[in-house]
């Protein structure tokens, strides 16, 4: 595989510090930002949306009485605030790196995604981290992934699980016979009702010709193993290499 623009997708939960019962791991960013500047020495554009569950899960919200709509919003405030401790993190050791908010912040805070300033700033080997989800409610940050890789024409998504290193039939952590996938196609993905993402964005990385490339963002390199395929992984493609 040879890319030239990924956007890679971290979990919220992935960059807490449940030992030290903190928010974000700091060292965890600054290994982040270590790996993502090697990869972009090498002419490769990142972007990256985070998702927000370290600080807010709407689904839990939810359950106890709060109405969805008020409940995904505050966890699109959620990513927010991951997006910005990633770029003040980056920043520290001297990487370049843009917030985009899909909700109208104030210019003090983050920018306004714009999909020309968004590739600009890509092309600039800049970072870029899309914060706010899609906007909207009823959306995944899997959505949001698929939907900002379609619109920067993004090679690939690396989406980085927490302690999961690819898609099984089964939950690997119930089930040790749990069989793994190295390679499963949208269609097979959708018709075995595989939880690993959610329909939504399946269908739109589908219908993109967007591969997804599904790995522990907890093994040693991760991001950098990651794009040059050489970590434990799964990739979710539209069809198989005939």
């Amino acid at each position: 595989m040879s890319y030239k623009r990924v956007l890679i997708k971290l979990s919220g939960e992935g960059l807490a510090n449940k030992g030290k019962h903190l928010a974000i791991d700091y060292e965890l960013v600054e290994k982040f930002a270590n790996q993502l500047k090697t990869i972009i020495s090498r002419n490769i554009e990142v972007a990256i949306v985070v998702g927000g569950g370290n600080f807010w899960r709407g689904t839990s919200a939810e359950k106890n009485g709060m109405q969805r709509v008020r409940a995904d919003y505050i966890g699109m405030l959620a990513t927010t605030m991951n997006a910005l401790a990633l770029q003040s993190g980056f920043e520290r050791l001297n990487l370049h790196c843009r917030v985009l908010s899909s909700l109208t912040m104030d210019p003090k805070v983050c920018e306004v995604y714009i999909n020309e300033k968004a590739k600009k700033y890509l092309r600039d080997g800049e970072v870029v981290i899309f914060a706010g989800g899609t906007g909207r409610p009823f959306f995944t940050t899997d959505t949001a992934s698929t939907l900002f890789a379609s619109e920067i024409d993004a090679d690939a998504i690396l989406m980085g699980k927490n302690n999961v290193d690819g898609v099984y039939d089964s939950d690997p952590k119930f089930n040790k016979d749990a069989k793994k996938f190295p390679i499963i196609t949208y269609d097979e993905l959708l018709e075995k009702e595989l939880k690993v993402i959610d329909q939504t964005a399946a269908s739109m990385a589908k219908e993109n010709n967007i591969d997804i490339l599904i790995f522990d963002i907890n093994e040693e390199d991760s991001l950098i193993r990651a794009i040059e395929n050489k970590i434990p992984n799964t990739i979710i493609t539209r069809e198989r290499e005939k």
